[in-house]
């Protein structure tokens, strides 16, 4: 008997999920013989679920990136983890974007159902994880800071709206000292993001040659303060060799350490949701590699080393 399991936020996004499910279930059972729904109902509680599942054959989340985290992050406190697919339904959705999904919930049902299972390099802040994006530093909270019934009212502008208001702020710099690829540095910036990604925020193609299953992230380190050169360089940095952009400390690693030096900082954000501040403002980045996913085969060749 093939089991799955569907876990939903019903706070995700401007759709109400939760009128799909008889859809939902229906494309399900074509191929599995039981079909269970869980609804979360609160901040972490998708983690709880996934980590009490009994071995089931998929498990399937429906919610915004930051619900994937939680199902991600249940999922590898398992002895056994499961085999996981995500479809979106929250605001901006850049995993779904990245993947190939549309903005049709039952279409994209259908499109995981018929994909291929992939190994996915997983980012660990810390141990913990983020499928695709960690950044701390200006523009970096708009995500958890945006109201939830602004997003619930206008979507993604919502993000636009607090990305404007952020621009006219003053812009800090950060203290970091950091180690990458065997060497260390020190120096002020005004962001950081770590990604392992092409599709950040709602831009498209940020990066040219990322591929998810090649045990490197990448990691830009802006050191800009003034607030027409970051726009510039943030520009530049989706045209050309992020390496080449004024401005920009580029790497491509598999492991970089950072500490925060200043005596208040922000906290970070992963894969749109606030991470806990570290003891001493110091963090571990890693990759936790060949983690099974069931993705649509439509970007496959263009987001994987193994393009089977």
């Amino acid at each position: 008997m093939k089991k799955c399991i569907i876990i939903y936020n019903p706070n995700s996004g401007r759709k109400e999920v939760e009128k799909y499910l008889p859809g939902i279930k229906k494309i399900i059972e074509s191929k599995y013989d039981e079909v269970f729904f869980k609804k979360t109902k609160y901040k972490g509680h998708a983690i709880k679920i996934v980590e009490k599942l009994p071995n089931v054959d998929l498990v399937m989340s429906f919610g915004g990136d930051g619900t994937f985290n939680e199902v991600m992050t249940g999922n590898l406190k398992r002895k056994n983890p499961l085999l996981l697919t995500h479809i979106p339904v929250g605001t901006t959705n850049d995993i779904g974007a990245m993947l190939g999904y549309t903005k049709d919930i039952l279409s994209n049902v259908n499109l995981s159902l018929n994909g291929r299972i992939k190994d996915f390099d997983i980012g660990l802040i810390n141990k913990h994880p983020f499928i695709y994006v960690a950044g701390f530093g200006k523009y970096t909270n708009i995500s958890y800071d945006t109201p939830r019934t602004l997003k619930k009212k206008i979507g993604h502008l919502a993000y636009l709206k607090g990305a404007f208001q952020t621009f006219f702020q003053k812009t800090k710099l950060y203290d970091v000292s950091y180690e990458v690829n065997g060497e260390k540095y020190r120096g002020l910036f005004s962001f950081i993001i770590i990604s392992n990604a092409n599709h950040i925020a709602g831009v498209k193609n940020i990066y040219k040659d990322v591929l998810l299953d090649d045990n490197k992230f990448e990691v830009v380190l802006c050191t800009i303060s003034k607030k027409k050169d970051i726009l510039k360089s943030l520009y530049f940095l989706t045209m050309y060799d992020p390496s080449k952009v004024p401005g920009i400390y580029f790497y491509k690693t598999n492991e970089i350490k950072l500490t925060i030096n200043n005596a208040e900082t922000k906290t970070w954000c992963i894969d749109g949701e606030k991470l806990e501040k570290a003891k001493n403002d110091t963090y571990h980045i890693q990759i936790q590699k060949n983690i099974k996913i069931l993705v649509p085969k439509k970007n496959i060749s263009k987001l994987f080393q193994n393009k089977n």
